[in-house]
């Protein structure tokens, strides 16, 4: 079964190596939101330029996803992977030896670590691998380097608690560098498809960036797409930055933002891997309105009912199921729609307006924080946005395109 799972060694190759990468990326990733309250006694950061700096990474993240994907697309995924990861383990580096005030966590936390994340996360490694299976497979793969990235985000917080308690938070810094250099091995190993796969299922589109941009904005569906997946940014990145000092206001052990984090990684990985086998037998888009549906749900219960450890647990549980699990289904949907060819580039597109939900989400929390002393509002903006991603996704027409320049 395994063997007929992969096409060839390329394909295999690709995914492990892919694997390893996004459990780290995404894993170190998951860990920001532990640090406000270590960033704010060691450096003098307020949770609005917290949030500023959790902001402008997830811009530069987006921004540079679409473009470290067309060039993916053409070169291989390790052109870009292996910079990312030098200019993440570098930022994590810089941050370790206390260079978090000011302009230079805008620059570390903001601009250095986007680019990391924009070539070396889940999203764009997710297309790149996607490319090497065909669509009966597609959503599988997919699942499984989101749900990597899950187990990243279940390790990861747990390890910054563990070295924190051994020695200082710096100090969890710079082994988290060390650990994103060396993934760069792992990145090498990323590449194209093999030809023969390639002439089946992802040829290089030789018509312009124009072209391709031209096709697929005129798709009602894929614009809806992009707006249900702002959504899913602003939520997440609220979460992940967050809810650690939230849980702390509301009185809560210490531990339980950690543990919200950690439990949202390790569910995160079983619901990636049920949306990506549900997203090859049923409808994508019937499979995300109701996610969202079920995000507006937790996050209700999670907010108006009273603060204890078991809703908070209950709350990293069951948000963890429904997390990631929005990108196995909107990749299957664009490659779906478009084909394998450019899909990547479009991928990172849909990608950039989820960043432009992560930006507010991040800095509305901080900033609602600080103007009002409490998350209240950005809460039940996240559970309006729930509701109106529900709504949005139902329209879209999940049939391919007619095009002699699609593969599927």
């Amino acid at each position: 079964m395994i063997k007929n799972f992969f096409p060839n060694k390329t394909a295999l190759y690709a995914l492990i190596a892919a694997c390893f990468v996004v459990c780290t990326t995404m894993g170190v990733r998951q860990t920001f939101g532990l640090y406000s309250s270590e960033f704010e006694i060691s450096g003098g950061t307020s949770n609005t330029e917290f949030g500023l700096a959790i902001a402008v990474h997830a811009i530069f993240w987006g921004i540079f996803t679409p473009i470290f994907g067309r060039i993916s697309d053409r070169l291989g995924g390790y052109v870009v992977i292996v910079p990312a990861l030098i200019f993440y383990s570098i930022a994590m580096l810089l941050m370790g030896n206390n260079y978090i005030s000011g302009m230079w966590l805008q620059l570390n936390l903001g601009l250095f670590v986007g680019l990391g994340l924009a070539g070396a996360a889940g999203t764009i490694l997710t297309p790149m691998i996607s490319k090497h299976f065909p669509n009966e497979n597609r959503s599988k793969a997919a699942g499984l380097v989101t749900a990597s990235g899950g187990l990243g985000m279940f390790i990861f917080p747990i390890l910054a608690n563990i070295f924190e308690n051994i020695s200082t938070w710096q100090i969890s810094f710079i082994i988290f560098s060390i650990i994103l250099f060396l993934m760069c091995i792992p990145g090498f190993f990323v590449k194209l498809p093999q030809n023969t796969v390639a002439a089946v299922n992802s040829n290089i589109d030789n018509r312009s960036l124009n072209e391709v941009l031209k096709e697929s904005f005129a798709h009602k569906g894929f614009r809806l797409l992009i707006l249900g997946f702002f959504v899913c940014g602003f939520q997440i990145t609220l979460i992940a930055t967050h809810v650690p000092r939230y849980v702390q206001d509301k009185g809560l052990a210490d531990w339980t933002g950690m543990a919200i984090l950690a439990l949202i990684g390790f569910f995160n990985i079983i619901g990636t891997l049920i949306m990506g086998y549900l997203g090859d037998k049923y409808s994508k888009k019937i499979l995300l309105s109701g996610l969202y549906f079920l995000r507006g749900i937790a996050l209700i219960l999670f907010i108006f009912l009273p603060a204890s450890n078991l809703s908070a647990v209950l709350f990293g549980t069951s948000f963890g199921l429904l997390w990631l699990a929005t990108v196995p289904a909107t990749n299957g949907i664009v490659a779906q729609i478009f084909g394998t060819k450019n899909l990547t580039l479009l991928f990172g597109i849909v990608f950039l307006n989820h960043q432009f939900g992560s930006f507010l989400g991040a800095y509305l929390g901080g900033y609602f924080y600080d103007q009002f002393g409490s998350f209240d509002y950005a809460w039940y903006l996240a559970i309006i946005l729930s509701f109106i991603a529900t709504a949005l996704h139902l329209p879209i027409d999940e049939k391919p395109l007619a095009t002699v320049n699609k593969t599927i």
